[in-house]
């Protein structure tokens, strides 16, 4: 009987000893992810300025050689981002302030060599213009310079508040490249707004 119960308290060292190589296994995978994460973070500066909130970011990420091909196939590509002006609360939930849906579009037009561009702000017809410049469209795509998202009227003076920054992107099979899912928070930059 004593070598079975010896036999046993092995298999118990070799049982914790292989869930505690998965645990730490598991651990470093997800701090992994974590670390891919936050290097692909969005860049987020707001701007209280002559009676508005202006928001520029940077998606801080390139175009993949799977979208790439994407898009020079002919392909229609958008990358839509949702901003919000947001205001912490005691409740549960923040207060969204204002918000507004940014999208930005390219197609190449494989007769002429040119990719069409195109950005739209809460649906409505913003800027529009086509280049053969590559660089270009990946500027267009994920850097936006001082978009309007709200009066300042509407702020408290001496209040905190904070921008959130979306994104996705279509079509939809494009999602295996980002290194996040579509309801994740991509970028976030606090405030105090001074009057």
């Amino acid at each position: 009987m004593l070598p079975r119960k010896h036999e046993d308290t092995k298999k118990g060292t070799v049982h914790s000893s292989s869930c505690f190589r998965v645990f730490v296994t598991v651990a470093a995978l997800v701090a992994g992810v974590g670390v891919r994460a936050q290097a692909a973070q969005v860049s987020v500066t707001p701007i209280a300025r002559d009676g508005q909130v202006l928001v520029s970011f940077d998606l801080g990420v390139g175009i993949s050689d799977d979208l790439r091909d994407a898009i020079q196939s002919g392909l229609a590509t958008t990358f839509s981002c949702e901003v919000a002006l947001r205001r912490a609360t005691a409740t549960w939930f923040d207060r969204t302030i204002a918000s507004v849906t940014v999208t930005a579009s390219v197609r190449f037009d494989n007769l002429t060599r040119q990719y069409q561009l195109s950005r739209t702000f809460d649906g409505k017809e913003g800027v529009a213009h086509s280049t053969d410049d590559e660089e270009a469209v990946r500027r267009w795509l994920t850097e936006f310079e001082r978009v309007p998202l709200s009066m300042t009227s509407v702020l408290e003076a001496n209040g905190e508040y904070y921008v959130r920054v979306r994104a996705r992107t279509r079509p939809r099979n494009a999602w295996i490249l980002w290194p996040w899912d579509r309801s994740a928070i991509l970028g976030r930059a606090t405030f105090t707004f001074v009057q």
